[in-house]
């Protein structure tokens, strides 16, 4: 994974985590890689990857048994999808909405493009 310098990576790392969950890669009630598993695969600092564990157990989206590992909650899907339209109508849509007003871009135009889009 490469990494930009426009978040912290642990939340570039909480943003792949909940990819998983929304492609369902990752199920409810579904045992996640370790820390340290993340970590070497990522090629990042434990810490960093356990501040990423915690930001989503804060998020009810994971949860720690402890000895065992780290599991996706029974409503996980649910609330990762609620933090994304979260972060999308507060973070992406605004920016998304000013670039469009800079380049005089229509509604329908969107409309057009998005309904390519979902054909493909």
């Amino acid at each position: 994974m490469e990494f930009n310098n426009s978040q912290p990576i642990y939340l570039q790392i909480a943003d792949l985590f909940c990819e998983n969950i929304l492609q369902k890669k990752w199920i409810e009630e579904g045992k996640i890689p370790s820390i340290r598993d993340i970590a070497v695969q990522l090629e990042v600092n434990p810490n960093t990857v356990l501040r990423t564990y915690n930001f989503l157990q804060d998020n009810d989206i994971i949860y720690n048994k402890r000895g065992i590992g780290y599991f996706v909650t029974t409503d996980g899907y649910l609330k990762t999808q609620t933090l994304k339209k979260d972060q999308f109508f507060n973070q992406n849509l605004p920016e998304f909405f000013k670039t469009i007003d800079m380049l005089e871009i229509s509604i329908d135009d969107i409309m057009n493009f998005y309904t390519k889009f979902k054909q493909k």
